[in-house]
């Protein structure tokens, strides 16, 4: 079985500009693709992951992967997907998110020898004349095409800022750059992506005369069609100072049980055989195969060794044992009390385990929180110093855990 073959197999094809052709090039080896991450935050997170083990994946089977940071497009914000528009970036939030972004692709792409390359779009962006852009790139673009793009449509009904039209012509600048400096000849990306990948495609065939081609995973949906890679606190980071790896293991452990055999192929290198197996579960034995996928995905991010700490906290809060050596801490000091006091709600916040009070109160009230083990139900309940002292546990919901102790 091919690359392109096993890629079908795990369901993560979605759409592509010519088969025969991307099929030829990933099976041998050939194909020097790029994708591209804007660097909006100072790390990349669980939506990014998809595109991480798919650069992997191709460049296993010898082709050569572009990491194509768009410190220049970060510039102007990607409407796709977005009801409104994005918060404006400096260069120098957008250069240290670059950086951090650079760190964490390592652990999946080699970059030594010339395996691989990682490139900042700013470097030809930001240096582009205006009115060249018009005469040159702006000249092959048909507005009202444009506007058929789903990315722009959601966009239109709250007003779509001439700021945000211009991220397709960058975006597909991005492709024609690549293809003319390294020889880029595919581009591979969301399902999101798909106008803005045919841009580019476009633009090269029409100011170059060649071909060059265009390829989008599926999304990672739930099978609710929600993307995954959310909790009540936020996204889920690839950075263990955002996102612990006891975290990031539990949120893949307590996956629902229709998503778990397809994150198991989307994600993991598994073999298919091996993954075929773990579908014939049933019942509670499902619980196994979220095992093998929390433990394999914590491995590939943060390494074997958090792996299998991950896995034994887990395994110890749900057996009969009471091991917290592993689980997420927060450290409070004395300041953090007021007359030897902390409000519930307030160390909720603390503990990043609600985004806000209001969220900790619907949450006490609904009877989502226990702390050591007893039910609070009041909003104004407080935790005195020193049990602290001795460390409390707070639980949210069903299987999140969370230690505090005092400095």
């Amino acid at each position: 079985m091919g690359v392109y073959e096993e890629l079908q197999e795990r369901g993560l094809i979605a759409q592509v500009t010519d088969e025969e052709e991307i099929k030829e090039l990933v099976n041998n080896g050939k194909a020097v693709f790029y994708i591209g991450f804007d660097p909006t935050a100072d790390s990349l997170h669980v939506g990014h992951f998809m595109a991480l083990c798919l650069m992997k994946r191709l460049q296993m089977a010898g082709n050569k992967p572009i990491a194509l940071i768009g410190g220049g497009t970060a510039m102007i914000g990607d409407p796709s997907g977005r009801t409104d528009m994005r918060q404006m970036m400096t260069k120098e939030t957008i250069n240290h998110n670059v950086e951090c972004f650079k760190k964490q692709m390592s652990r999946f792409i080699d970059f030594s020898d010339d395996k691989a390359l990682l490139v900042n779009n700013a470097e030809w962006l930001l240096d582009l004349n205006y009115v060249e852009v018009l005469r040159e790139v702006g000249a092959h673009f048909s507005v009202n095409r444009m506007l058929t793009a789903e990315c722009y449509k959601q966009r239109m009904e709250k007003g779509l800022s001439f700021l945000e039209f211009n991220y397709m012509i960058m975006q597909s600048y991005d492709f024609y750059a690549l293809y003319q400096k390294y020889g880029c000849n595919m581009q591979f990306g969301g399902d999101d992506q798909w106008s803005n990948m045919l841009g580019g495609t476009e633009l090269i065939r029409r100011k170059l005369g060649k071909d060059a081609y265009a390829m989008t995973i599926n999304l990672l949906l739930n099978s609710e069609g929600k993307k995954m890679g959310k909790t009540q606190s936020g996204a889920v980071w690839l950075d263990a100072e955002k996102t612990s790896p006891y975290d990031f293991y539990q949120y893949w452990r307590n996956v629902d049980d229709a998503d778990v055999v397809k994150c198991l192929k989307m994600l993991t290198f598994l073999p298919l055989s091996e993954i075929a197996e773990l579908e014939k579960l049933e019942g509670s034995e499902i619980n196994k195969a979220k095992e093998v996928l929390a433990y394999e995905l914590t491995n590939l991010i943060h390494g074997e060794e958090e792996a299998k700490k991950a896995q034994e906290a887990a395994r110890a809060l749900f057996g009969s044992k009471s091991n917290t050596d592993n689980m997420p801490t927060t450290e409070l000091s004395v300041d953090d009390f007021a007359d030897g006091e902390i409000g519930i709600l307030d160390l909720l916040v603390k503990c990043s385990l609600t985004a806000s009070k209001g969220e900790g109160r619907r949450l006490v009230q609904q009877g989502g929180i226990s702390v050591d083990d007893v039910k609070i139900t009041e909003i104004a309940y407080k935790i005195n110093i020193d049990d602290v002292k001795n460390s409390i546990i707070i639980k949210k919901g069903k299987k999140v855990f969370h230690k505090v102790i005092l400095k």
